[in-house]
């Protein structure tokens, strides 16, 4: 039981949640870009938050059921089509062996997700089946679906059948082109001279066409350090914002190094890294500051939505 990439997109790979407890070796998490999508799809589904589910970009691929299945897609709207007829994100369906999906236009954002009950079977490295495409492990051979790849389902009960769930909008990320996502100081935001600490938060930054998975490259008015030069190398994570020598910005994204020796200036919070996960090129990006403590509070507020969820679907 498999599903067929009858035309590769331009970037798709199998992805999980990320590869958890390896940071110490030099091995980065990697994984979804938007986790929250995929969470809540596999919720929907019936699956372990962490089954893997297909990351696509826009244009995505062309994909052939070729058994029946329940399916679900979220994240990014790209139109989907199922047998050429229009269906949306966010719900489960139903499919029967010989069924096409495309989607033929973007809407919102840049990452859309395919899940499916009990989820994909594929390559299983140190804990995760999410691809990296670095070191060409995980996934599909350690590398971006291709025309002709099959990815077997996981559960050969994967037809499950019942009825369809729709996932509320309350607890779907709000995503948008240029939106303002809440972070919190870094180690070295006081590096910052006082006028560009007072423009990091004013400033709105455009994502360059130099970004990728790995990081976010921003552009925007320069911001100055009070001394020039790298600082030690530390500890990173995803969604750190670090000062590049030029005065410019990366975010760094799921793909991002362990450690880095660029200042850190802050860091997105985790509640809203979906959404900046989004972003592509020729978006932009703007932020705003709050509290550890209400990042905290951030946090369990969406553990609590996604728990209620979770008891909802059983």
């Amino acid at each position: 039981m498999s599903l067929l990439i009858q035309k590769a997109g331009i970037l798709g790979t199998v992805q999980d949640l990320g590869r958890f407890g390896y940071r110490r070796f030099g091995i980065n998490t990697g994984g979804a870009m938007d986790r929250t999508a995929v969470r809540l799809i596999n919720i929907l589904l019936g699956n372990d938050e962490s089954a893997a589910v297909i990351e696509m970009h826009f244009p995505a691929s062309e994909i052939v059921f070729e058994a029946a299945c329940k399916f679900a897609i979220g994240g990014a709207d790209f139109s989907p089509e199922l047998d050429n007829l229009s269906i949306g994100n966010w719900r489960s369906y139903s499919v029967q062996a010989g069924s096409v999906l495309r989607f033929p236009a973007k809407r919102l954002g840049h990452r859309a997700y395919l899940a499916v009950s009990g989820g994909f079977s594929a390559d299983f490295w140190l804990g995760s089946r999410s691809t990296n495409l670095v070191a060409g492990v995980g996934g599909s051979h350690g590398r971006q679906l291709q025309t002709g790849d099959r990815i077997s389902f996981a559960d050969a009960n994967s037809a499950r059948h019942g009825p369809s769930g729709v996932i509320s909008p309350a607890i779907i990320p709000r995503y948008g082109n240029y939106p303002t996502v809440r972070v919190i100081a870094g180690n070295e935001f006081e590096d910052l001279t006082a006028d560009s600490q007072l423009a990091f938060e004013k400033q709105r930054y455009k994502i360059s066409v130099n970004s990728d998975r790995m990081g976010f490259r921003l552009t925007s008015d320069p911001l100055v350090a009070k001394s020039s030069g790298e600082v030690l190398s530390s500890a990173v994570s995803f969604g750190t914002v670090q000062l590049l020598p030029d005065g410019q910005l990366i975010v760094l994204m799921s793909d991002h190094q362990t450690t880095g020796g660029y200042p850190r200036i802050a860091h997105i919070i985790d509640r809203d890294l979906p959404v900046a996960a989004q972003l592509g090129a020729g978006d932009g990006i703007a932020f705003h500051f709050i509290s550890l403590a209400q990042a905290e509070a951030l946090y369990f507020e969406r553990e609590r939505d996604l728990a209620l969820f979770r008891v909802a679907c059983r």
